[in-house]
């Protein structure tokens, strides 16, 4: 999927690229941290333009995300994904519930697969937690996820291609 991506993207300059595979839902910046540093970037590039690219969606996703789904829950396919997505969200955000905003930096900080910002979107939304504590705590957690993954990809832990795997 992502040599897919990357060849449709090859013609932009290297900087749009982190920042576009940063916004994407799956790899979000724990794989354009890797990624810019395969391109050549240096370390602290990378992490501002990942950063900057995971938390581009944040606002627009809390303002977006519950009439969006509210519409496309009309079609069966559509509600199903959702139902799916959310019950998996649920599953793995106890600290959210417990935590409130807090507790979404967390969930977002630990850069592992089903957390991140667009995760943390869901979940600001299914705990009905207030734009202005989500979208701080949010991108809290994505600066959070942004330094460990950049340590690991410093201490030669992370790779790009070990994300691409």
């Amino acid at each position: 999927m992502f040599d897919f991506l990357l060849h449709w993207l090859k013609d932009l300059p290297k900087d749009y690229i982190v920042i576009i595979v940063a916004a994407l839902p799956i790899s979000e910046l724990r794989g354009a941290i890797p990624l810019a540093l395969s391109l050549g970037m240096s370390l602290p590039k990378a992490f501002w333009l990942a950063v900057l690219g995971n938390c581009v969606i944040v606002a627009p996703a809390l303002f977006l995300l519950e009439p969006v789904t509210k519409f496309l829950r009309k079609f069966k396919i559509w509600s199903r994904f959702f139902d799916w997505i959310f019950e998996r969200t649920k599953k793995n955000s106890d600290s959210i519930q417990k935590y409130e905003a807090l507790g979404l930096v967390i969930f977002v900080a630990i850069p592992l697969p089903i957390t991140g910002a667009w995760s943390g979107v869901i979940a600001a939304s299914l705990f009905k937690i207030r734009f202005r504590y989500a979208f701080l705590a949010i991108v809290a957690g994505v600066i959070c996820a942004g330094l460990i993954v950049s340590t690991l990809c410093a201490l030669g832990i992370l790779s790009w291609k070990a994300v691409v795997r």
